[in-house]
């Protein structure tokens, strides 16, 4: 259990790859419960313990998940999160580099629910949400390219189904149209960063996730912390 930030109302942790966040129709132990059982364990607590889900990344994803410890900050999170309140930075590895350095995307998105997939149009269609998202590309290596995504709106596999759609499929994510597997089995899609202003003290939340411990991921990070400097 690696946390990134703990007070009495919240608790962000950093999520491996392939951890569900919540349970699924797998049956696999999700994150939420392991979060359970870990602060019952810190706090010596003898009853329940309360952990809610107001947000969640694909079990492929790795990178920061923001958990309630209280049903109030619960109910203040699921508010922000759907008036879009909640800032969330992601990192993305491509194969094949967008056509521009940096751009805002719209597509409009449908959702497979049998093949857990979305589709990306251009043009508005029935039943389709608008998905927009923004991206910049912060560094290259040899094969790769490292892009910062933005979520401007928050829809099933987004950041996934609109990269692919422009040309540049996330490392690893061959429901999307990678040649091959992470060794993993993940992708190369890392919530790196969230920001907010906390739902209880008002106080403002920042919190970075480091990368995975994979020798492409740390050098990507080692590379933008050169720049940043």
């Amino acid at each position: 259990m690696t946390v990134l930030y703990e007070d009495n109302h919240l608790i962000i942790v950093n999520k491996s790859v392939s951890e569900i966040v919540q349970g699924d129709k797998t049956g696999d132990t999700p994150l939420c419960d392991t979060l359970k059982a870990w602060l019952k364990e810190k706090y010596a607590k003898p009853g329940n313990v309360f952990v809610g889900v107001p947000h969640r990344l694909d079990r492929p994803v790795s990178g920061a998940v923001v958990f309630a410890k209280t049903s109030k900050a619960l109910a203040r999170l699921n508010e922000m999160f759907r008036n879009g309140e909640v800032h969330k930075t992601y990192w993305a590895v491509v194969q094949q580099p967008p056509e521009r350095e940096a751009a805002e995307i719209t597509h409009y998105l449908v959702r497979n629910e049998k093949l857990n997939k979305s589709v990306a149009y251009d043009s508005p269609r029935t039943g389709a949400k608008e998905a927009v998202l923004a991206y910049r590309t912060l560094c290259r290596s040899d094969n790769y390219t490292l892009l910062e995504v933005e979520l401007k709106t928050g829809r099933h596999h987004q950041i996934r189904c609109q990269l692919a759609h422009i040309g540049a499929p996330i490392k690893g994510d061959l429901k999307y149209g990678a040649r091959r597997s992470n060794p993993d089995g993940g992708i190369s899609l890392h919530a790196r960063q969230v920001s907010f202003i906390h739902p209880v003290s008002r106080q403002p939340i920042e919190v970075v996730a480091p990368v995975p411990a994979d020798a492409l991921w740390q050098y990507f990070e080692q590379q933008v912390g050169k720049t940043e400097r």
